[in-house]
């Protein structure tokens, strides 16, 4: 069974910054797709940002290139996303997700919430003005 655990989520005021991770466990998947998917008020999970489990395939929506980056510590099992500039439609519950059931450069493609098997409990992004 896989767990996924987020944290860093806060209140922020625009124009602030956080970073939010995701521990992975067990550690000993070595294939899959890790993603992070947002939740606004009101609206569906959308997702946002997809990576490899070996880190060398990697998705990320355009609109929000140049803000937020994804990365991951592969010993550690645990991805990061780091998010800057945050604007007012960033608020929202942002889960991470992992799909074993594709990998390597077919992650850049996995993007839809039926992709994904396993999912954290969420955190909390407020930002306000």
């Amino acid at each position: 069974q896989v767990r996924l655990v987020e944290s860093g989520g806060g209140s922020v005021q625009t124009g602030g910054s956080l970073t939010l991770s995701c521990a992975v466990s067990p550690k000993t998947y070595t294939t899959g797709c890790l993603g992070w998917f947002r939740q606004a008020p009101g609206k569906e999970r959308k997702g946002f940002a997809v990576i490899s489990t070996s880190g060398a395939w990697t998705w990320t929506d355009d609109s929000l290139k140049g803000r937020f980056t994804m990365s991951r510590n592969i010993p550690e099992n645990t991805l990061y996303l780091r998010m800057l500039s945050l604007e007012l439609d960033d608020t929202g519950m942002y889960y991470c997700a992992f799909a074993p059931r594709y990998g390597g450069q077919d992650c850049a493609q996995r993007r839809d919430v039926q992709d994904f098997d396993y999912w954290g409990q969420g955190t909390q992004v407020t930002v306000s003005s």
